[in-house]
């Protein structure tokens, strides 16, 4: 994979899959826009790691309405252009169904504004620029195998934003796929990153009982789920638009 002078936009990108899949790029000659949400210490660390001539800052909280197409325009101005635009953060809310209405109302809007709403922002901003510059470019959401076989009891909010943005791939997909702009989905299960190795901290029980549930026998690598997205986002796959790639160790097969 080659990603020689390109610029990838990565929202989410100062940990896990987000971080794994920047190192992927500046490994394969390309350039960084990081978008994260409030771990400062962490997107920093990436990069020094990476190096400050192949990385660029933006914080933002997706939470808030308009939010992303600040994160554009802001991460436009660093190289003058944009080729890939990897769709990574997303949030994991326990809705409480037995709760009140006005907390079951507030959890749900936020799920669907970071998961599904911000998403569809960037992508739009994408296409509208890419359709002006007349130029060729790539999308690729972080969607979860959730998207397909649901989630447990505290997380419909989730799993329907999932849902909705594997709908919202086939969409772009079918719609600009002729005028060299392609959209793709990857849909992970389980993936160990910081976050899980803090949820096994918290519950020692935790990672054997989702084990169980993997006939692969362990938890995905965030490496390779960043390895699937820079497959997809390098064009050598571009009659692949509109798919969606699992990565869940055969935990859920189509």
């Amino acid at each position: 994979m080659n990603f020689s002078n390109k610029v990838v936009l990565i929202t989410g990108g100062s940990r896990g899959i987000g971080a794994a899949t920047a190192r992927k790029v500046v490994s394969s000659g390309g350039m960084v826009v990081i978008h994260y949400r409030s771990d400062k210490a962490a997107a920093n660390n990436l990069v020094a790691e990476l190096g400050s001539d192949n990385c660029y800052l933006v914080r933002m909280d997706l939470d808030t309405p308009g939010a992303a197409n600040i994160i554009w325009q802001d991460a436009l101005v660093w190289k003058d252009k944009i080729d890939v635009v990897v769709n990574n953060a997303g949030i994991f809310l326990d809705e409480n169904r037995e709760g009140s209405n006005e907390n079951w109302q507030k959890l749900w809007l936020q799920t669907l504004q970071v998961n599904l709403i911000s998403a569809a922002d960037l992508c739009r901003e994408a296409i509208n620029y890419w359709q002006r510059a007349q130029v060729s470019g790539a999308i690729i959401n972080v969607a979860s195998r959730a998207a397909f076989r649901g989630d447990d009891p505290d997380h419909w909010a989730y799993a329907a934003s999932k849902g909705g943005l594997v709908s919202l791939t086939k969409t772009l997909a079918r719609a600009y796929s002729g005028q060299g702009i392609y959209t793709y989905c990857v849909a992970p299960g389980f993936v160990m990153t910081d976050m899980a190795e803090s949820a096994f901290d918290q519950d020692p029980t935790l990672r054997d009982r989702l084990i169980q549930d993997i006939p692969h026998g362990d938890i995905a690598p965030a490496d390779q789920v960043a390895n699937a997205i820079c497959f997809l986002a390098s064009g050598l796959a571009t009659h692949a638009t509109g798919q969606t790639l699992d990565i869940n160790g055969a935990s859920y097969v189509r």
